[in-house]
Parts: structure tokens; C-alpha cells; sequence
């Protein structure tokens, strides 16, 4: 991309493990970044936790959701003494972000959707491999039902297991309400629903004339669930496709 985003003030709210590679670009393309991460993933265990991860070649599919699921089924992986052993299962990822990062750990998907995000990944899944076996479905505290409910209508084999809570951050609700306040935000910056519902839910008067760019459908639906009104969603749901999507908004506007 070849642009300049014009000194325009984008607060970034994505978690702090992922927000300085947002910030990092909006800096490289002329905007100013305000981060303050509203998010805290844990990773998170349990006797059923162990007693999956000992046992995964029970399961013919293991699917990715997000980038933070398959760091902490990775993290708790480590804790076992079987780690090293190579797993069989095909892999199923929501989108490049997600892909990327399970790439960062020696494997790649054998399937993604065209459309990033859990209804299509649902509904594409179930066109291409309509009797896929056994699943196994990888999720945080906050995930959707979208996939589940959909398996359980197919009548699939699938076992659910939470590797990580996602917390909002409250103890950045002053930062928050200080750059929402005097930062003079050109834009707002929402890489998913909970990233949504943490703002609304620290900020005392919700700024919904500020333009809010959503990384995908998902998350723009939650923005508008939740009094947004002016909502910019990428063609193509990455940092990247969020950052053309400020560009062009700015572009528009003159």
C-alpha cells in the first residue's frame, strides 16, 4: 500500500500482545496510533483440557477460530510430555490472521473460508466436507455459538474446548476515557466484538459520531448492535484491509 492516512488520530484497542503491530503500521502509513488495548486473553486449563490434548488423534479435524486460540492450544500443548509429537488431524482456520500464526508452529490448514469469519467458515466447511468426522473446535469464553449450533444441525461429532477467557481491561478505563476525551480521535479502531463491548462499556459518553473501523462483518454487526453509526468494514477483513479502509474514507472526505 502506497498512502498516507494524514496524521489522522486511530485508537487502537485490540489486545497489547497484538496492538503494537497495528500501531507500527498506522505509523508507517502517516496516522497517529492512540493504544490503549482493552483486552487481556488468558490462556486457560482443565482436567478435560489435558485429557483432550493427550487424545488428539481421536479427533479427524481440529478448527482454529482465532490467532489467540491457537497460541494457547500451543502454550498448553508445551505442558505435556507427548509436545513433540507431530498432530495428524487436518486444521481448519477462520482467516489469515489465524493461518499465519499456526504457521508460526510448523503446520498449515487444509482448509479456510472465502469470507473470514464464522458463518461462512460454518457453511463452506459443511459444502466441501459434508461428512468430515470427528471435530474438534478450539475456542475462547467469548466465542460465538454460530459454528457449534451449526454442527449440532448437521448432526456432527465435535468436542468443544476453551483454551483461553477473554477479560476486558479495566484497568485501562482511564486511558481510555482520556483519549477519548482530549485525544480528538479521528477514527476508532475494532478488531473484534469484544473489543466493541469493552469500549462501550468503559467509556462514560460513547462518541458514536466518531468513525469506527471493524475488521470484519462480525464485529461491524456488534458495532451496530451497539449504536455506531458511521461503521467502515474492509473488503478484505486484515489490518491491512482495515487500514485501506480509513484511507479511502479519508480520501472520500477530501
Amino acid at each position: 500500500m502506497s498512502f498516507s492516512l494524514k496524521q489522522k488520530n486511530i485508537l487502537v484497542t485490540r489486545g497489547a500482545e497484538q496492538a503494537d503491530l497495528f500501531a507500527d503500521k498506522i505509523t508507517q502509513y502517516g496516522g497517529n496510533p492512540v493504544v490503549v488495548p482493552l483486552l487481556e486473553i488468558v490462556c486457560k486449563e482443565s482436567n478435560f483440557t489435558w485429557e483432550v490434548l493427550r487424545n488428539l488423534s481421536q479427533y479427524d479435524w481440529i478448527l482454529f477460530t482465532s490467532a489467540n486460540g491457537v497460541d494457547c492450544f500451543f502454550e498448553l500443548r508445551k505442558k505435556l510430555e507427548n509436545a513433540s509429537a507431530c498432530i495428524s488431524s487436518k486444521i481448519a482456520t477462520v482467516g489469515e490472521k489465524t493461518s499465519s500464526t499456526l504457521k508460526r508452529y510448523g503446520y498449515e490448514e487444509t482448509f479456510t473460508p472465502k469470507t473470514y469469519n464464522a458463518d461462512s467458515m460454518a457453511s463452506d466447511f459443511l459444502k466441501r466436507f459434508p461428512d468430515p468426522g470427528k471435530l474438534l473446535l478450539i475456542r475462547g469464553n467469548r466465542s460465538r455459538k454460530v459454528l457449534p449450533e451449526k454442527f449440532r444441525q448437521a448432526g456432527l461429532d465435535f468436542d468443544m474446548l476453551e483454551v483461553y477467557d477473554t477479560h476486558f481491561s479495566y484497568k485501562r478505563r482511564p486511558q481510555l476515557i482520556e483519549a477519548v476525551s482530549e485525544k480528538k480521535l479521528d477514527y476508532v479502531s475494532f478488531t473484534s466484538p469484544s473489543t466493541v463491548e469493552a469500549f462501550c462499556e468503559m467509556v462514560e459518553i460513547i462518541p458514536y459520531n466518531i468513525p469506527c473501523v471493524c475488521i470484519g462483518s462480525t464485529t461491524s454487526k456488534r458495532a451496530s448492535e451497539l449504536g455506531f453509526q458511521y461503521i467502515l468494514t474492509p473488503n478484505k477483513f486484515t489490518i491491512d484491509g482495515m487500514i485501506k479502509s480509513i484511507h479511502d474514507h479519508i480520501s472520500r472526505k477530501g
